[in-house]
């Protein structure tokens, strides 16, 4: 792949816009939740201001691996936005995201805390559940567009999502884990109802829990890109309409989160691994048949 001006512009607007996009996300989020709840809620300049306290707070270090962990997991996760948004290898792409919640695993496992090795562990068995229906997708624009690389399949003339609505599904489905909102927030969540703490990152404060918070900012806005994906095409206007999806979905996680409690990851493996065989790999099959 060819680095190209367009490139360089379209990789420093990501590494920009992305956790500017992504707090404020996250401030929408909590005010749809709270407005669900019969709140006011937050400021949607929340997420900023507690960020912001954060790095101004003195962190306790519990060991020089652990933020060493946390950093490389924000500069694979970055890195991973990188490699999307200018149009590189989805494969690469993918193998990088799973690289960066391994480090973050690291740094969790690296405390010498109960909560914090629970939630590594119930992390792993997470990454476990929706691997799968992670590449799926990549292998599925590869039988539609011919190539892995994100710049061809943008390029297509007709969305992606007319030959992987199985697989578009599934992807969704994953994202509720992804996001972490319940019924799969297992290993940690942005609410305060975990009886553990907050698990993976219970040992993380000050600047390091901001280099937490910014990485997932940088994560959401990349997982919400390849939704968009299904939808773009050669068309201008699909690049609305991909935005247009991208915010329902989020709204649609958030209202997945209020509505359903957190269940057992036995049931989480279960539903999730159905859901990847029936739509997933079922669409995959559908797709090698009619090719």
């Amino acid at each position: 792949m060819t680095i190209t001006m367009t490139n360089v512009i379209v990789a420093l607007c990501y590494l920009i816009f992305a956790p500017l996009v992504g707090g404020l996300l996250a401030g929408l989020d909590r005010k749809v939740s709270a407005r669900m709840q019969g709140r006011r809620g937050p400021s949607i300049w929340q997420p900023f201001y507690d960020v912001r306290k954060l790095f101004n707070k003195q962190a306790i270090k519990i060991n020089d691996v652990q933020d060493f962990l946390v950093i490389c997991f924000l500069f694979f996760i970055i890195f991973t936005g990188l490699i999307f948004f200018v149009g590189g290898d989805l494969l690469l792409t993918f193998f990088a995201l799973t690289l960066a919640g391994i480090f973050l695993v690291m740094a969790a496992g690296s405390a010498n805390s109960p909560y914090s090795m629970m939630g590594a562990q119930r992390e792993i068995m997470q990454m476990m559940t929706y691997e799968p229906m992670v590449l799926i997708p990549a292998v599925g624009f590869y039988m539609v567009t011919g190539s892995f690389y994100v710049s061809d399949i943008i390029s297509s003339p007709i969305s992606c999502i007319a030959f992987l609505p199985g697989i578009f599904f599934g992807f969704l489905y994953i994202l509720t884990i992804k996001f972490r909102k319940s019924p799969f927030d297992l290993s940690t969540s942005h609410h305060a109802h975990q009886e553990m703490v907050k698990g993976i990152s219970t040992e993380m404060s000050g600047n390091i829990l901001g280099f937490y918070e910014i990485a997932h900012w940088y994560e959401n806005v990349f997982l919400l890109g390849v939704v968009g994906l299904f939808i773009v095409n050669s068309h201008w206007l699909s690049y609305v309409v991909a935005v247009v999806v991208c915010i329902l979905t989020y709204l649609f996680e958030t209202l997945i989160d209020n509505s359903f409690p957190r269940v057992k990851w036995q049931h989480m493996f279960g539903w999730t691994w159905a859901v990847t065989l029936i739509f997933g790999i079922s669409n995959l099959l559908i797709l090698f048949f009619i090719h």
